[in-house]
């Protein structure tokens, strides 16, 4: 694990960095300080220094999560045209995501399950984080013309798809919201719309 941390990098960040390598793969807690340590390089004293508790370094970990995600879907969308397509780009991300060998499901989904109810704060983080997708998704269903009440439905779908792809081990889930968040677009704007 300690190889995919880039070692020229801050040790704030790089404890970051391997924080969230480990935390996604095995699980916050299952995941020592000590763990963390080793994978970063960086020692237990200036861990401490820098994260003087595992909430902090798992809010780190979601922040840095939270961007990755807000600027690749930003990205995915960005590059098509037709407002219609960008809402089923979406779906296209997850499919991509749920294609990588690392794929353990939604970082924010998985860290609510396990500290939700005794972590305030990562409870509030994940909330939040879930809240800034369907803002995305209502900035998108807006852009296409049709009423912003589609963004929660679609976001479910996306939701869905992200715990059914966890759960069977399969990219499948992504294609499958696909289907229906066309299904629902085109209900949506009053019939099928034309295809590009």
């Amino acid at each position: 694990m300690a190889d995919k941390v880039d070692q020229g990098a801050d040790p704030r960040q790089r404890v970051i960095d391997a924080a969230d390598e480990l935390f996604y793969a095995r699980g916050i807690r299952a995941v020592g300080m000590d763990d963390v340590r080793n994978a970063s390089g960086v020692s237990l004293k200036r861990l401490y220094s820098l994260f003087p508790g595992k909430d902090g370094l798992v809010l780190a970990v979601l922040r840095k999560r939270h961007s990755m995600w807000t600027e690749g879907l930003t990205a995915a969308v960005g590059a098509i045209e037709d407002p219609r397509e960008k809402l089923l780009a979406v779906y296209d991300y997850l499919a991509e995501w749920f294609a990588e060998d690392t794929f353990r499901g939604c970082g924010f989904i998985n860290a609510f399950g396990e500290l939700g109810p005794t972590s305030p704060d990562v409870a509030a983080y994940a909330r939040e984080h879930k809240r800034s997708f369907q803002d995305q998704l209502k900035a998108l269903v807006a852009e296409a013309g049709v009423d912003v009440s589609l963004a929660p439905q679609l976001a479910i779908l996306a939701e869905g798809a992200q715990t059914t792809a966890a759960i069977e081990g399969s990219p499948d889930a992504a294609g499958h919201a696909r289907r229906a968040a066309e299904t629902l677009i085109d209900a949506a704007a009053g019939g099928p719309s034309r295809r590009s």
